[in-house]
């Protein structure tokens, strides 16, 4: 039998690079715009110029950059280079550790820091982190090491990370299943009526914005999502709740607030950085601002998670402090409540 190296391997291989599945409610639509709408720092020149070299498969068939695609369509876009994020490199950077055993790790992760490479971001990231630290993370079914969900960039608060491929399918199906338990605390703008309620409705990418998701309550869109929410407090303007998931979609509690008219208060992304609810006085407009400046991020924080242990078989629950940015923002909020009810009486 020959050892020798093959040196007929074809040259012109592909790699996936992003892989779309269509949703039913779908109207037809160019896969060039389709496309642009969904990959975050990509030209429409760019994703013409893959069409035209046959990178943009759907149903694995190459297709021009006016093919109008349908629903349930698989749209895949491939390159001859792996996805960057397939040539990680570890850095080391540290990681608050919270728990750790020899199937998995709970990580308290500060807001400001991407939890894996992805466009704009290649390193930085929680996973870069990962790589560093721990040797032969099990890949999800995204091939990123360790993963079993994530949080947004500048939200913080409290991952779980799996170190085996035992604990990587156990904890991915008690997320996938909804036996996870995960609470958020979260500073919205307005005072909420109802003391808790539950948000129900269909979350897809928003249809003009592609860096926003949207609620579709028909349910012709998108994957069903569920948000529990639980008035903490009350601050004249805004209202600390607890928002607790029962599923984990993209931006999910941003999303579903905003829905009820509640956006989180500087969410950028959502509008929640603009002066929302209040008065017009100068005077409040710099004391918001001066909230901007204290909290420069979406008021979202993964307070407590709790799982299954995938051994022991314990249900293990998992509690973090609030930063002290979210921290200073609400006791700025707390004070001038207190003042404003002072003035009314």
């Amino acid at each position: 039998m020959s050892n020798q190296i093959n040196d007929n391997e074809p040259e012109d291989e592909l790699y996936e690079h992003h892989r779309f599945e269509v949703s039913k409610g779908q109207q037809p639509l160019r896969v060039d715009k389709f496309l642009m709408n969904l990959i975050e720092n990509v030209t429409r020149s760019k994703i013409q110029k893959a069409a035209d070299a046959g990178n943009i498969l759907v149903n694995d068939v190459p297709v021009k950059s006016n093919h109008k695609i349908k629903p349930n369509d698989i749209i895949k876009v491939m390159f001859e280079h792996p996805p960057y994020e397939h040539l990680l490199k570890g850095e080391n950077i540290p990681l608050d550790i919270v728990y750790e055993d020899e199937q998995l790790i709970v990580i308290n992760k500060p807001a400001g820091m991407v939890v894996h490479p992805g466009h704009g971001n290649y390193s930085g990231t929680l996973v870069n982190a990962l790589a560093y630290h721990f040797d032969n993370l099990p890949m999800n079914s995204s091939e990123r090491p360790g993963l079993v969900h994530r949080i947004d960039k500048d939200t913080s608060g409290l991952l779980v990370v799996a170190k085996t491929e035992l604990a990587m399918d156990y904890l991915t199906k008690q997320f996938a299943e909804k036996t996870s338990e995960r609470e958020y605390v979260a500073l919205v703008w307005g005072n909420i009526e109802e003391d808790e309620g539950t948000i129900e409705g269909n979350i897809d990418r928003h249809p003009t914005n592609r860096m926003q998701m949207a609620v579709f309550p028909d349910g012709e869109r998108g994957k069903p999502a569920v948000t529990h929410y639980k008035v903490l407090e009350r601050l004249g303007y805004v209202t600390l709740v607890s928002c607790r998931l029962e599923t984990g979609r993209t931006h999910q509690i941003r999303v579903h607030m905003k829905h009820i008219g509640h956006t989180l208060f500087n969410d950028e992304r959502y509008g929640g950085n603009a002066i929302l609810k209040g008065t017009t006085f100068t005077k409040y407009k710099q004391f918001v601002d001066n909230c901007f400046k204290v909290l420069p991020r979406q008021a979202l924080h993964a307070k407590t998670l709790g799982f299954e242990h995938p051994v022991t078989k314990e249900f293990i629950r998992f509690d973090s402090e609030i930063p002290q940015d979210m921290v200073d923002c609400i006791e700025k909020w707390r004070v001038y409540s207190k003042a404003q009810q002072f003035e009314e009486e």
